[in-house]
């Protein structure tokens, strides 16, 4: 379940939601504020990889909404490549977050924070899938144009 806080900043006061989630084995946990900037399904090679799965179910922050609550000495950092430097708990090996400093946004990953009512609005690098999926959602070749990326959408 989320919860929902009263930030007092002056004179203002707004509402936002907070979301939390953790590791596999309950060392590490997270919080993520407010509202991701997108959710979706990645099908890159890489994020499939890591992920264990024929499809990686991502929900994009940006990096001050997500902070390590608890557990932080348990954090460990794996980057193949620049783009992604792949966070997971040094104790149970559970995959926590991806953060993409050349995009300047964090991948929660979808699983992580069970509170989030995941509603997923596109699928990337669907030139990689290995699991077709007919959804009727926007399929892209590759990342958004503003992302870095073709923009190109194809067909399901």
């Amino acid at each position: 379940m989320s919860t929902m806080e009263t930030i007092e900043t002056g004179t203002a006061k707004r509402r936002t939601t907070s979301y939390v989630g953790g590791c596999f084995c309950g060392a590490v946990k997270l919080e993520c504020v407010g509202s991701p900037e997108a959710m979706g399904y990645c099908h890159r090679n890489s994020c499939r990889s890591w992920s264990a799965a024929p499809v990686n179910a991502f929900s994009l922050w940006k990096p001050e909404a997500v902070r390590i609550t608890s557990g932080k000495e348990h954090v460990a950092t794996f980057s193949k490549t620049k783009f992604s430097q792949r966070q997971y708990c040094a104790k149970c090996g559970g995959h926590l977050m991806t953060n993409h400093p050349t995009i300047g946004l964090v991948d929660v990953y979808a699983a992580t924070i069970p509170t989030l009512k995941f509603t997923p609005g596109v699928h990337v690098n669907y030139a990689e899938t290995v699991l077709p999926m007919r959804d009727g959602m926007p399929k892209l070749k590759d990342f958004p144009a503003e992302l870095g990326g073709s923009g190109i959408a194809i067909p399901e």
